[in-house]
């Protein structure tokens, strides 16, 4: 029989000390494991990415785009592997960002990438290069260089041959780039971009700490600190302060989750014993959780993982499941004791009734996630570490619920033959239900003569549920109060007058500038940075870089003393030049802990406070965890056939969307007069992007755009939605799928444990029970419906599972002792009242740390705990009555007959 063939706790129990040393190897082994585990913010995930920059000789962006980019394009289009092909068109030079599925080896990826250039037919007067970019290799730290003692060049010089090279030498460090140089610097193994650099409204230096892909960022940072402190002391007259990092907020995120872990194991340990009244019966389930935790560390270990937001995630909704297994099991060992077994007899008879429930439940928990592990894409690749952990996590409870649980029983829980029955057979309380126990019993019974009602019940609480949707803010990932944030500035690139036409000979020499004509100021912004005077044009002629650095520095300057005056501030770090654009500065604000505004809120109000410059773009934006180009979470693509046309279109959106409050720092394709042709998988196309306010959610936001743009559309004309508004629907789609799926292996795997439909059938209908608690705890906490909850939508997929199979697998039993259908479902209900009850109160309390919403990331996980402890409350008041009733209804008119002749349905 199954059930005997699952009851591994008789072969547990049989060679009890080899069962304990077992343990006991994994416990050191998950010691060590765990000790192995780096911290990071979000799992490593590769993001391969080819830049192929292509030159000609041709003056118009048209006939660039037809004789270089088009053909390009069409070459790379047949890669194995690619994701996507984007293309920026300028006057006589095509860039083509080709980007590969996330985890491709970026070494192969150059090299498809070049065989196909190489068959590509080209204009004699071009050439091209490919430069692989792996956006994981990301600045892990910058350090802002100053001296009073010392003149730039010369800090410059002792930066490039004292500082840079040892901190180069540092494990894990791919490159450092000096910045602040103001020209090309080159020295033995360093090259740096021009760039000036100003930190807290001085003119500076800085390095920036490039690391390794596979290099764990907060290793990084600890070395470079080190080494810092190390330079300090050998430089006393230099200046050397901490600039940017992520490594803090990374440690402060860690942290919190692990705080709120430990305090879930506490709160469920309380709330067993509160049931359970017997501190060795409450040792014994909670010893459960930390070695199942061990375990999986072995596991992460073994398959690279991180101790970072997602597996951290997925190990504190684990606690729930490892707190069930246990307790189901010793819970039932201690009502065989109290019928006057002794231990031994109590945990072989307990494990054996309980064990195909146990196993079956905890099995399709992993059939439910393992899906998760393999989704496809970015996302997939993003969540293979949750999916696995959370498998590992399952398993190892199973393992220690079955086997070490019931050891541990035999020797540590003691007889009690004068309690109880006393005479070892278990029999209905009957009059000794406690009040609680008799009201539900009461409950169940007027349910069973009034089925028609309770399924009336349950239906209207699904609908109710899915009619809560629609009003649940959405988003992909929730926003994080970071107290970090950058503003991106972007200056014109400046327009010579119609009649002024310098010659230049050699821009590096002191050739002579010929001038005809006398240019004077032509408006207050040209005079600002001196634009339009004889001077000007011939310094821009001589050194063009420098110059917009300096005129880019100075927007900069202005931008920074509005930033510096808020007394949230603590620093501002500003780079101008960012990725070798003279017209491009980025200024990182760094927020001070015991500020009493949020990082949103400031947001907010620097977009009303900061100078409106003419000729200056600036937009506010939140820092990715991966350095992609500058992406709003808002983003529209407009695809066609006419390139000249969909500029157009996107400015018309723009327009409306100015109208509407919570949209920011809007921008469309078309803008800037010095813009070329961007293509998207070999299409035209134009962009609109936006930052949003606090009180606009993505979801409603996107849903404003597309109903804006439809009626502007022409037939030819398609909008995609790219940014997080894209991520966040392909989420939506891929989790449909991967519910479905889980939903498939989970009933597939109960059909062949039970051997028959009904209980597969029951479980699938009782699933939707959730959605009511769920979606109402989302809308009342204003909790964003995304990729976060739906977590923890699939898991309750999986404990209600758990909770429909204690109840049918019991009656079951009792049905096969000789009791008709519903004495067998009443008795049922009483003995599996308070396993039920012990395992969702202590799964509610265990989230509850992460639902209030405490510390750095908090934003995170919360959504996902307040889903989970809505979904529960509803779906176990719910399951208690439901179940029987579906089980009851589908055996009468499914068809479904009992598989023992003795069975009266009564």
């Amino acid at each position: 029989m199954i059930r005997d063939r699952l009851n591994i706790s008789r072969l547990a129990i049989k060679y009890s000390w080899l069962t304990i040393c077992f343990w006991l190897a994994i416990t050191v082994a998950g010691l060590l494991a765990f000790s192995s585990l780096k911290y990071a913010l979000f799992p490593d995930i590769t993001f391969p990415v080819v830049v192929v920059n292509s030159t000609a000789d041709f003056s118009t962006a048209e006939e660039t785009e037809n004789q270089l980019t088009i053909p390009i394009e069409k070459q790379l289009q047949s890669l194995e592997r690619l994701d996507d092909l984007r293309s920026s068109t300028y006057p006589g030079r095509a860039v083509i960002n080709v980007s590969f599925t996330v985890g491709t080896n970026i070494e192969s990826s150059v090299e498809q990438v070049k065989t196909a250039l190489s068959e590509v037919k080209l204009p004699d007067t071009a050439n091209f290069e490919v430069i692989p970019v792996n956006l994981n290799e990301s600045a892990a730290v910058s350090y802002a260089i100053k001296s009073d003692s010392f003149d730039l060049n010369r800090l410059t010089e002792i930066a490039a041959t004292t500082i840079i090279p040892k901190i180069t030498n540092l494990p894990g460090v791919l490159r450092v780039d000096l910045l602040g140089n103001g020209t090309q610097l080159s020295a033995t193994e360093l090259s740096s971009p021009a760039t000036l650099v100003r930190f807290n409204g001085e003119n500076a230096l800085a390095f920036q700490v490039i690391k390794e892909s596979q290099a764990n960022t907060l290793e990084v940072v600890s070395s470079v600190a080190d080494l810092v402190t190390n330079l300090q002391t050998e430089l006393p007259e230099i200046e050397l302060t901490l600039a940017a990092t992520q490594a803090d907020y990374i440690r402060e995120a860690t942290q919190a989750t692990i705080d709120a872990l430990i305090l879930a194991i506490v709160l469920a340990v309380v709330v067993i014993f509160v049931f359970l009244r017997n501190w060795q019966a409450t040792l014994i389930t909670a010893l459960a959780i930390p070695i199942s935790l061990l375990g999986t560390f072995i596991i992460m270990a073994i398959a690279g993982f991180n101790l970072e937001t997602i597996t951290l995630l997925a190990l504190a909704l684990v606690i729930g499941i490892i707190v069930d297994d246990a307790i189901v099991d010793v819970e039932n060992i201690m009502r065989h004791i109290e019928a006057g077994e002794t231990p031994k007899q109590a945990a072989i008879s307990a494990t054996n009734e309980i064990g195909l429930t146990v196993s079956a439940s905890t099995l399709t928990i992993v059939a439910v996630f393992l899906p998760v592990a393999f989704m496809g894409g970015t996302i997939g690749q993003f969540f293979k570490p949750f999916g696995l952990t959370v498998s590992a996590a399952v398993l190892f409870s199973l393992l220690v619920a079955r086997t070490l649980s019931p050891v541990l029983a035999v020797y540590w829980l003691k007889g009690t033959s004068d309690r109880g029955l006393g005479n070892g057979k278990l029999e209905d309380k009957g009059d000794k239900l406690n009040n609680f126990e008799r009201s539900y019993r009461n409950l169940l019974q007027w349910s069973l003569n009034h089925r028609k009602i309770v399924v009336a019940i349950a239906l209207f609480s699904f609908v109710s549920g899915i009619a809560l949707i629609p009003l649940i803010p959405k988003g992909f990932i929730p926003k994080l109060d970071r107290g970090e944030f950058n503003i991106v500035y972007t200056t014109a690139l400046p327009q010579l007058p119609e009649n002024v036409n310098p010659q230049v000979t050699n821009p590096e020499s002191n050739s002579i500038v010929n001038q005809e004509t006398e240019v004077t100021n032509q408006d207050s912004e040209n005079s600002l940075f001196g634009e339009g005077s004889f001077d000007w044009l011939v310094n821009i002629a001589k050194s063009p870089t420098k110059v917009l650095l300096t005129r880019t520095r100075k927007v900069g300057e202005q931008l920074e003393a509005v930033v510096l005056n808020l007394p949230e501030v603590e620093s501002v770090y500003t780079v101008v030049g960012v990725r070798g654009e003279p017209n491009r500065g980025r200024l990182y604000v760094r927020l001070k802990r015991d500020r009493a505004n949020s990082t949103t809120e400031i947001q907010d109000q620097l977009r009303t406070s900061l100078p409106q410059l003419e000729n200056v773009t600036t937009s506010i934006e939140d820092l990715q965890f991966i350095e992609l180009e500058s992406t709003k979470p808002l983003q529209v693509a407009f695809l066609g056939n006419n390139s000249e046309q969909l500029p157009e279109i996107a400015q018309k959106v723009k327009a409306k969307l100015e109208e509407i409050p919570g949209f920011a720092d809007l921008t469309a394709s078309g803008e800037d007069d010095n813009q070329g042709i961007e293509r998207l998988n070999n299409q035209p196309v134009a962009y609109l992007s936006a930052n949003l306010n606090d009180n606009l959610a993505l979801g409603e936001a996107t849903d404003k755009v597309v109903a804006i743009a439809k009626p502007i559309l022409p037939p030819n004309v398609i909008l995609d939605l790219k940014g997080d508004s894209g991520i966040s629907n392909h989420v939506l789609k891929n989790f449909t799928g991967t519910i479905t799926l889980a939903v498939i292996c989970m009933l597939g795997l109960l059909l062949l444990l039970f051997g028959r439909l009904l209980e597969p059938i029951v479980v699938g209908l009782s699933l939707p029970l959730s959605i009511v608690g769920a979606m109402l705890a989302l809308l009342l906490t204003q909790s964003d419906f995304g990729m976060i909850s739906l977590i923890g939508l699939i898991f309750l997929i999986g404990l209600l599972d758990k909770n429909a199979l204690l109840l049918m697998d019991y009656a079951n039993q009792l049905r096969q002792q000789g009791l008709n259908r519903r004495e067998a479902i009443l008795r049922t209900g009483t003995v599996r009242l308070r396993p039920i009850l012990m395992t969702t109160a202590s799964t509610i309390l265990g989230m509850l740390p992460l639902a209030v919403g405490l510390g750095a990331g908090a934003e995170l996980r919360q959504p996902m705990a307040v889903a989970i402890i809505g979904g529960l409350i509803t779906s176990t008041l719910l399951s208690l009555i439901v179940v029987p009733i579906l089980y009851t209804l589908l055996e009468d008119f499914g068809k479904f007959k009992p598989r023992i002749k003795a069975d009266k349905h009564g």
